[in-house]
């Protein structure tokens, strides 16, 4: 790999350019936590609703949103008490009832009310920042998988940069639309996390030494008691794999993570008649002996780790999977050619973000991450909305929440060796870095819920 690097000098910095650019600011992550609230105040003049809480997942809650990324949020109608799951009728008529208080509110738009889709959704644009937001109810497994991507993201850091990339790059070929047939950003995730468990030496192991079966067939009884215990045993695995001193340790360079990225899915379209891509096991999987997967109907199978033997790839269409292994194909040839900046640009993002990276000569060393363009903030750490009344918490005191929190996600501390689970005390990460006074908690109405941030990237 490095002998091919030698042909480009300059992709290894104008992937950090890019990087710097994606990469959510203080702003982004105010607007959202804005949108959050104003949902917050719809909802308690739905009388069908009340009650009920407002909670962000996706790729908010993994830190694995760009700064034009949308908002998934679900609407919890049992969120303090057993698991109980709402028929699709119920849903349906909930999220009309949700969507006709949005338009008497005003300041939403294109809304757009998806019910017979798979899981019912409601979909808007936020009048702040023009946020698209996607709106289900009761979407328990989508905050799971959410949590397990950022538990994931901490044991090594190039996992969320390139996840970044790889998601601004499929934009901008046109592969990351699940309703056109080609990948949606879960799939992209779980490809990468793939990536990184079959790259040599391994950066991940195989998801089945984080959490032993599917996670989603263990949220049942109280779902508090059920998500600590899932929280639990995750974090002693991911203590266990990143204390391991006899596993080799991949150096690799992001420029070169993306290259072998690109290499190994640039004929899925000839692999995916035979075999499927299984993230659980970490490994290339023959789709006529594997029988969680029969019969096959899918043109490729990404089977999701967190709710086996689901495909995470079933929006793909065998036409479009042969222009993504296309996009693959060609884009790492291009990126390996001797083309300047501009030609990689091309490549690997919209026109629109050009026009926040500097015009100077492209210098051959990265930037420092510290390094700002055109005004843009520099690189936080992941904020977290906990749920007071959600996940975390133990005993009755809402005010106790418990947050997952891990090491640096810096792939230079691969020896950090322990997870906690760290009580938030008397103060909250600010975005910038500094902290703030937390004020105590208010007697706070049904529906309202307080939002914790870790204070620390770090053990503590």
């Amino acid at each position: 790999m490095n002998q091919t690097l030698s042909f480009n000098p300059i992709l290894e910095p104008t992937l950090q350019e890019i990087l710097q650019v994606i990469k959510p600011s203080r702003a982004d992550w105010d607007a959202r936590i804005r949108v959050i609230e104003e949902l917050r105040n719809v909802l308690r003049s739905v009388e069908s609703l009340r009650g009920a809480t407002v909670q962000p997942f996706g790729s908010f809650v993994s830190n694995l949103f760009t700064r034009w990324g949308d908002l998934d949020i679900s609407i919890d109608l049992y969120s303090g008490s057993s698991i109980l799951y709402t028929g699709k009728k119920q849903k349906q008529t909930l999220l009309g009832n949700l969507l006709r208080a949005l338009k008497e509110t005003g300041g939403w738009y294109k809304l757009q009310f998806v019910g017979h889709a798979r899981v019912p959704i409601l979909k808007i644009v936020s009048g702040i920042q023009r946020i698209s937001c996607d709106i289900s109810i009761d979407n328990l497994e989508g905050l799971l998988k959410s949590r397990f991507l950022f538990w994931i993201s901490e044991i090594d850091g190039r996992f969320r940069d390139l996840v970044l990339l790889v998601k601004e790059w499929a934009k901008a070929h046109n592969i990351n639309d699940p309703k056109t047939g080609t990948l949606n950003s879960y799939s992209l995730s779980l490809l990468v996390i793939f990536h990184f468990q079959t790259c040599v030496p391994a950066i991940l192991p195989p998801l089945s030494e984080i959490y032993p079966r599917s996670a989603v067939d263990d949220l049942a009884g109280v779902r508090a008691t059920a998500e600590e215990n899932i929280a639990r045993i995750s974090a002693t695995s991911i203590a266990r794999f990143r204390s391991d001193k006899s596993r080799p340790i991949n150096r690799s360079s992001l420029s070169e993570l993306f290259i072998s990225f690109l290499a190994k899915f640039s004929d899925i379209n000839l692999k995916a008649g035979e075999i499927g891509i299984c993230p659980f096991t970490g490994r290339w999987e023959s789709i006529s002996s594997n029988t969680r997967w029969l019969p096959k109907t899918y043109s490729l199978f990404i089977e999701d780790p967190f709710e086996q033997p689901e495909n995470a790839a079933r929006s793909v269409s065998r036409k479009q999977l042969d222009r993504i292994a296309q996009a693959f194909e060609l884009s790492q040839r291009q990126l390996v050619s001797s083309c300047g900046r501009d030609s990689l640009l091309s490549v690997l993002t919209k026109p629109h973000i050009s026009q926040f990276l500097p015009r100077a000569t492209p210098f051959i060393n990265a930037p420092s991450p510290s390094h700002n363009f055109q005004g843009l903030q520099p690189r936080l750490r992941p904020i977290h909305m906990q749920q007071q009344n959600l996940s975390w918490q133990r005993g009755q005191n809402q005010s106790n929440g418990i947050l997952p929190m891990t090491a640096s996600s810096s792939n230079q501390n691969h020896n950090q060796n322990q997870v906690r689970f760290v009580r938030p005390r008397g103060q909250v990460a600010h975005p910038n870095g500094l902290n703030s006074q937390r004020t105590e908690p208010r007697s706070q109405s049904q529906g309202q819920q307080q939002m914790w941030r870790p204070r620390s990237q770090r053990f503590i």
